[in-house]
Parts: C-alpha cells; structure tokens; sequence
C-alpha cells in the first residue's frame, strides 16, 4: 500500500474537489458506481471517465481525460493494473494535483513517475473507506 494517512487526508480535504473516475459507468454492479456516490456525498465533484462516456449521477461522462474541458484536482482509477499506468500518465498531462489508484491497482512503476512528476499519489486504497474516517 502505498500513500500515508497525510497522504490521504491531504488529497481528500485539500487538493480540490473535482474527481475524475476512470472506469465509471451507469453500471450499478461496479464499485466505481458506489464510490463515486460516496465522493458526491461528501461534497466532491465526479466526472465518469469512460469510453461510453455516459452521464452518471447527474454528471456528464467524457471519453478520456484529455476530452474534459476544465481542469480535475484528483484521477481516481477504477481500471485494472495493466491499463493504470497510462492512465496516471495522462493524469500528469492532464495537470492533476493527484492521483488514487484503487484497491488491488498497483504499479510501481507508475507510482514512482507519477510522484516524480510532482503529484501526490495513494495506491490500493479506496477513498469511500477512507473518507468517513476523517470525519
């Protein structure tokens, strides 16, 4: 697991409220859908990414990071392993304070770019966990 408790709570309380996630659909059977229920609970901004880009939970969807016209403060990853690390990638191009990679999405190797390129990062960790626990 990668990312401190400091670490959390910074991107989850001071880094923006705009949440873009990556894997959300209107599918209702994938955690992204509930997490991302969790998030607008707590007062973030989330905005499906996927390549359906479907409108969910009022938000409209875009096709890929670099499609969403206005900036997003954290890229939260809800894709397998294999594909994350374009994806954090794409979350440095895209000006991201951070990225969170969800439960069982490792890759170190995208971990070390992406805090190499200045980003704050939490790996294998869920947010609608950890969220409640700041309160």
């Amino acid at each position: 697991m990668h990312g401190d408790d400091a670490t959390v709570r910074k991107i989850l309380t001071e880094l923006g409220d705009t949440w873009a996630v990556v894997g959300l659909s209107s599918n209702r059977q994938r955690a992204a859908y509930g997490v991302a229920q969790v998030l607008q609970r707590f007062g973030k901004r989330v905005v499906p990414v996927h390549p359906k880009a479907e409108t969910v939970h009022g938000e409209r969807g875009y096709a890929s990071l670099a499609d969403i016209p206005f900036d997003v403060d954290v890229v939260d990853v809800f894709v397998n392993s294999d594909l994350a690390g374009a994806v954090a990638d794409e979350a440095v191009a895209k000006g991201a304070d951070a990225v969170w990679f969800q439960l069982d999405v490792i890759d170190e190797a995208a971990y070390e770019r992406t805090r190499a390129a200045g980003l704050e990062m939490v790996m294998d960790r869920c947010p609608a966990i950890e969220i409640p626990r700041l309160r």
